[in-house]
């Protein structure tokens, strides 16, 4: 249970580098208007709050690759922990504030993450 989760680990923080790079490099260019629904206006009045977001995003993603890293298990399940409950919270935040998709893009994934995590090293 515990490699299945920690790929869902990774997978959490491969979304977060792409939110990421989406947000700090792509943000006004045509895949960024797509894919977050704005128009060139919005997107160039929005660029640096964006890409400041961007730059969270990137530290959540570092975050969890740290906890995939680490030998130590117990220190190991505090780190990714942490990180996927930001996510989960960051995620659920989103989806009440901006758009009810991120529900199921970002936390979603994240307490699925939690769950699995807590169920491959509480047995």
């Amino acid at each position: 249970m515990s490699t299945i989760a920690d790929i869902l680990v990774g997978f959490v923080a491969a979304e977060h580098v792409g939110f990421m790079v989406l947000e700090m490099f792509f943000w006004r260019r045509p895949i960024g208007l797509k894919i977050f629904r704005l128009t060139q206006a919005g997107a160039d009045s929005s660029a640096i709050l964006a890409a400041n977001q961007g730059l969270y995003n990137g530290f959540l993603a570092v975050g969890l690759a740290w906890g995939l890293l680490i030998s130590n298990p117990a220190w190991a399940i505090s780190v990714k922990t942490f990180f996927l409950c930001c996510v989960a919270v960051a995620g659920v935040f989103g989806a009440m504030t901006v758009s009810r998709r991120i529900l199921f893009v970002q936390a979603a994934p994240a307490a699925l993450a939690l769950a699995l995590e807590f169920l491959g090293h509480h047995n």
